[in-house]
């Protein structure tokens, strides 16, 4: 069995996936990616990594990447669930077929997801566990319906998650960033604030380095929390 730590990355082909693929290769971590574009195909082998073209909204694609990593690789030691951005619309016109669409995407795809590695991290003696959330995903805004619902239930699974596999030692947390870009010009049609903090947004790199803390022995009494990456923004305490 191979020795180093093995990390999954979803929707890792660009954003905020491809940051949390390249850091924790970085760290020495060998990488198992998904993504719908072909770019991750490219991404996995400059890593030295390997990684299936493929939906997170999809079970059989889940398998077949959870499979694949172990055939590899022989463990799970980490999952990273990052997300592409789901449509900003107006509230009464999202439609059921959109609802359900982020609800496989932003919902569905951690508990599959965690109902496949969880056995294999049980048997190694642990994991952990990382969700890409919003920091608007408990103050819900209007232009973001899909965070202040569907990310609202799955912070909740996380806790529950959490809260059942502590004794597993396999934790789970989620991450609510505010924007995230490696430019402002990413963010054109956003309604980005003037004042932000460092005068620009998180970038891809600093963002992973907050997952990666999370998934590291140096988090091991973190789980089942939401750590928010926002600047303050938020009104909670």
């Amino acid at each position: 069995m191979n020795s180093n730590k093995v990390a999954i990355v979803t929707a890792a082909s660009r954003g905020i996936g491809a940051g949390c693929a390249k850091e924790l290769a970085a760290r020495g971590y060998q990488v198992s990616l998904i993504a719908r574009s072909d770019r991750v195909l490219y991404l996995a082998q400059e890593l030295n990594g390997i990684a299936i073209q493929g939906s997170i909204s999809v079970f059989e694609d889940l398998e077949r990447l959870v499979q694949n990593t172990l055939n590899k690789f022989g463990r799970i030691d980490a999952v990273v669930n990052s997300f592409g951005d789901p449509p900003r619309s107006e509230l009464l016109d999202i439609d059921d077929e959109m609802w359900l669409e982020n609800f496989e995407m932003l919902f569905l795809s951690v508990v599959r997801i965690a109902k496949l590695v969880t056995k294999p991290m049980q048997e190694q003696g642990g994991g952990a566990i990382v969700n890409i959330s919003a920091c608007d995903s408990q103050e819900p805004e209007l232009g973001t319906a899909f965070s202040g619902t569907l990310r609202a239930a799955m912070e909740g699974f996380t806790k529950l998650y959490a809260k059942r596999y502590r004794a597993d030692r396999i934790r789970m947390n989620s991450v609510a960033p505010f924007f995230v870009a490696d430019s402002i010009e990413e963010l054109e049609g956003w309604n980005v604030p003037s004042d932000l903090m460092w005068g620009r947004p998180t970038t891809y790199s600093e963002l992973a380095k907050t997952v990666a803390f999370l998934i590291s022995d140096d988090a091991k009494f973190i789980t089942g929390t939401t750590l928010k990456v926002d600047e303050a923004r938020s009104a909670a305490i």
